[in-house]
């Protein structure tokens, strides 16, 4: 290669003249070669025709676009039994035959192309300097050959949204190279299936627990051994769990809640309306349960005088949160008062302002009386007094009560973690939630032993882990267990085998920034190549 101040030019060419126009450079180049091979039968000559001048956009330098003037010549093929007689010297490191761009010029569109899509790219490209349209950035991008995936040993699989919830893709990803191999337009289990049989030597497949994928592998390559991800064996594990303790963690609300109306005996009780939900699966219905017996450890506490950022303290949830239960305009019907009050119609309005922070009796009487309470500012300043206190202290906000119980969530989460990195506060909170019940205590003991199998690639112990579970009498966990028994030798492969889908994972994230910088209007094939060639 020739090396020349301004910018490079392949061995046999030289650079003539530049000129400084008020679009660009133009710069003249001549190629200096004695031959030139005929492009039909490969034969040099030196037998010069004639010359003429191809204009060639190039790479932009300093901002400023650039044109190349470049002198080629018409050489005579001497070859008596080739059929063309003239031909045009070739440039195949430079120019492609006919082109009007370098090839060093189309691969930078395409690699911008690649980083932003048509209108990004065209949008960058202009502040680089270089002229181009959105069909040009995208007809460079198509141009790309599809690379050889050449053998694959072991393979990972997932889906990923075109549209969420309506229409589904696959990813195919190479996990020793770390690079994705392929996109399928649909996750059918017979379009992955046809994929797999196109590569006979296939030794694992890694996939979520989803049965499309399951069938797809079976039918496309039987000698593959499958293995089910851990992340989703931990997921599924997580999500049984939660059921399990929303339920208890229901139950253990409405206990203390219970307590505290028993010990403080309030006054006024609010018609409680019992919402009908319809028909949920489980784990639904015990997150319900769970949400409303918090609502109610809420309105329990807000009728005894508390505030709302006391309410949030005691119970370990947001102070936006309270606020939004108790300004929502839609609480639990009210029971019916055993004795009736001028003043019951405006009790609501009474709690509101109240729980706005105006504590004011006058300033709260006189607003009353606008709305056309007709009573004395001694019945206001009775209910006042016995229904919300003036005085802030409460009994109910010494910090010796009861400690509030966590999100069955965020139970959920200490449960699966390792013990030794549990904080000195979460292992309190780890203790006080296994003396809930019996039954939270064995799922400790049972989910541990699963997360340390998983960690520790113990595949062997998962018959004797089902056993216990099945002995457990804890429908949640036994309801995970069915579901691994079905597929069990995907499992105890995925707990023993270094390979997962994490990998595939990453690579879907990096498909969904992809996708998202197609504004939504990009097909599947443009997709494909920008998620095959991905800078």
């Amino acid at each position: 290669m020739e090396r020349t101040p301004l910018l490079p030019l392949p061995e046999g060419m030289l650079i003539d003249q530049i000129q400084i126009t008020e679009n660009g450079l133009v710069v003249s180049v001549i190629a200096t070669h004695s031959t030139s091979c005929c492009p039909l039968c490969a034969e040099a000559s030196s037998s010069i025709k004639s010359h003429y001048r191809r204009s060639l956009q190039d790479v932009p330098c300093g901002g400023r676009r650039v044109q190349l003037a470049l002198t080629v010549r018409k050489f005579y093929c001497r070859n008596a039994l080739c059929e063309r007689k003239v031909f045009t010297e070739r440039l195949p490191l430079f120019v492609e035959p006919w082109a009007r761009t370098t090839i060093r010029h189309c691969e930078q569109i395409t690699s911008i192309g690649l980083a932003t899509c048509g209108k990004g790219g065209t949008r960058l490209a202009a502040r680089l300097g270089i002229h181009t349209t959105r069909q040009t950035i995208l007809r460079r991008i198509m141009a790309l050959p599809d690379s050889s995936a050449g053998s694959i040993l072991f393979l990972g699989i997932d889906d990923f949204s075109f549209r969420r919830g309506l229409r589904f893709g696959t990813i195919l990803v190479n996990l020793e190279s770390r690079r994705v191999v392929d996109l399928l337009p649909d996750r059918e289990a017979e379009t992955s299936a046809a994929w797999m049989r196109q590569h006979p030597d296939l030794q694992a497949v890694s996939r979520d627990r989803g049965g499309a994928y399951a069938s797809a592998a079976a039918q496309g390559a039987p000698q593959a051994t499958q293995c089910a991800d851990r992340f989703h064996l931990l997921k599924n594990l997580g999500e049984a769990l939660e059921g399990l303790l929303a339920h208890h963690l229901a139950a253990e609300r409405k206990r203390q809640t219970q307590a505290t109306l028993d010990v403080s005996a309030p006054v006024w009780q609010s018609k409680r309306a019992t919402r009908i939900s319809p028909t949920l699966e489980r784990l639904q219905q015990y997150r319900r349960e769970e949400r409303l017996a918090h609502y109610e450890q809420v309105i329990a506490l807000h009728k005894l005088g508390m505030s709302q950022a006391a309410i949030a303290r005691r119970l370990g949830i947001g102070a936006s949160t309270v606020q939004c239960w108790l300004t929502a305009g839609t609480f639990p019907e009210r029971k019916s008062r055993q004795q009736g009050s001028h003043l019951d119609a405006y009790l609501p309005y009474i709690f509101q302002r109240w729980a706005q922070g105006c504590h004011n009796i006058a300033c709260i009487f006189r607003e009353l009386v606008e709305q056309g309470y007709k009573g004395s500012y001694a019945s206001v300043h009775d209910y006042i007094v016995r229904l919300l206190p003036q005085g802030r202290k409460n009994p109910l906000d010494s910090s010796s009560k009861t400690p509030a119980l966590v999100t069955s969530r965020q139970a959920t989460f200490l449960f699966l973690r390792r013990p030794e990195e549990l904080r000195v506060e979460e292992q309190e909170t780890m203790t006080t939630l296994r003396l809930i019940h019996p039954e939270v205590d064995l799922a400790y003991e049972l989910v541990q032993q699963f997360a340390h199998m998983l960690r520790a690639r113990a595949g062997e112990h998962l018959d004797a882990w089902l056993d216990q579970v099945e002995r457990s009498h804890l429908p949640e966990l036994q309801s995970f267990a069915a579901g691994v028994q079905k597929d069990k030798d995907a499992v105890r492969a995925g707990l023993t085998w270094w390979i997962n889908n994490g990998m595939v994972e990453g690579h879907v994230t990096k498909l969904k920034l992809i996708k998202r910088q197609g504004y939504g209007r990009a097909a599947f094939p443009l997709l494909r190549k920008r998620v095959l060639h991905a800078v």
